[in-house]
């Protein structure tokens, strides 16, 4: 016979399901988001992947004389289906091979669209300073307020305009970027991590909380977690089902039809980070560790896009990094800390198929500090100009999310 629930272990579960019912300061309604309501997801791949390589200048033999050993093949240079060749976007960029049959096959869909010469103001080259200064969002040069993240305004924002965006981190812990006086819930897609409420644990917690002022609320958040983990456990069956290479069952590839499901049936707005994109050395071209990243995190993008069936229509994924790297290879053959990166701009709905936003040619004379792109596309114009497009905000409201900042308006959404 299983031991009883001990008190610490009731009042632990008890707290955990009254905050996904929305109390402490959460809003105390069970929230199901309208099919036809727009959902963002942010994409944030920590340790500054190298754009040069995803999104590739094909056009400038510079690209070539500064990388004679992770250069990646133009077009041209390759036969039909070759995998070592790029895939062709226009007359000046091309896409790797690692995202050919994924990012590539949206891409032809008009799904997706760059953002080259984007980024921060941010020079320290730091993964830690650059990765607050995006989370925060606030303006350069101002006192860094760290409880202020801009997706935690972006949710406050739409709640005071009466559009209620639950929001969601799919982190281990809470994102700097979600900082802010309103909680925002985390939640680990480690299956290990998971502590779901058994049936003979929500029988107690219901009849310590029976005829108290907190019962409805108990009974709500004890649904919700249910609701969760019953998602998660059909999950977790048809991955261990599934016999996709290249990265195990704790990736992204298989993190993005869970961060989906629950995306479509709960959350509008949505965090996902995604380490080990700092390619010192040994970087590779359209092969090696690189491309295998790229390659994963390709997969499940492609994962979260077909999980959502119709509701990808109203999706917006943004994949960003706190920075590009140098353009030229380093002795290790990968590349260093850089600045100007590659935004990637995903979904159903959006006027894809483009490379957008400020562009310039690509040479060794229009280098930023003869070493990395420039930033031409400020990180906070550009989400500001998405979120705008997307919920419809007025300047005023979009100045609560990054303020002393002009949204920038690519006509993507």
């Amino acid at each position: 016979m299983s031991s009883p629930l001990n008190r610490r272990r009731a009042l632990q579960l008890a707290a955990a399901s009254l905050a996904t019912a929305g109390l402490g300061g959460l809003s105390g309604r069970l929230y199901a988001a309208p099919a036809d309501g727009p959902r963002f997801l942010l994409v944030f791949l920590r340790g500054g992947y190298d754009a040069t390589n995803v999104l590739i200048p094909y056009a400038s033999s510079f690209y070539y004389e500064a990388r004679p050993t992770i250069a990646i093949a133009a077009p041209a240079a390759g036969r039909p289906g070759e995998s070592a060749g790029a895939q062709a976007l226009d007359a000046d960029w091309a896409l790797t091979p690692a995202l050919r049959d994924t990012i590539g096959a949206l891409y032809r869909r008009r799904q997706a669209a760059f953002v080259p010469f984007a980024g921060t103001e941010d020079l320290s080259r730091s993964h830690f300073e650059t990765q607050d200064s995006i989370e925060l969002g606030q303006p350069s040069g101002a006192v860094r307020d760290y409880h202020s993240g801009f997706m935690a305004r972006l949710a406050d924002t739409l709640r005071r305009s009466g559009d209620a965006a639950p929001a969601m981190a799919f982190s281990d812990s809470l994102p700097l970027s979600f900082s802010g006086p309103t909680p925002v819930p985390n939640m680990s897609l480690r299956g290990e991590e998971r502590d779901p409420v058994d049936e003979r644990e929500a029988r107690i917690l219901r009849g310590m909380y029976a005829g108290r002022p907190l019962q409805s609320a108990l009974t709500s958040g004890l649904a919700v977690r249910a609701q969760v983990a019953q998602t998660l456990s059909a999950l977790d069956e048809e991955m261990r089902a599934a016999s996709r290479n290249a990265i195990d069952t704790r990736g992204f590839e298989l993190q993005g039809e869970r961060i989906a499901r629950l995306m479509q049936e709960r959350y509008r707005i949505g965090f996902v980070d995604v380490g080990g994109w700092d390619t010192h050395v040994n970087q590779g071209a359209a092969q090696g560790q690189l491309a295998t990243h790229l390659a994963a995190l390709g997969r499940g993008l492609d994962a979260y896009a077909g999980a959502l069936g119709a509701d990808w229509r109203n999706t917006v994924v943004v994949v960003l990094s706190e920075f590009g790297r140098t353009f030229r290879e380093n002795g290790g053959r990968g590349t260093d800390h850089g600045h100007g990166t590659v935004y990637w701009v995903l979904g159903g709905g959006i006027d894809g198929g483009r490379i957008a936003g400020a562009q310039q040619r690509v040479a060794r004379e229009t280098l930023f500090q003869d070493r990395d792109y420039p930033v031409l596309n400020d990180y906070r114009a550009v989400l500001g100009g998405l979120f705008q497009a997307l919920w419809g905000l007025t300047r005023a409201r979009c100045a609560q999310v990054f303020a002393q900042t002009t949204p920038l308006d690519l006509r993507l959404v």
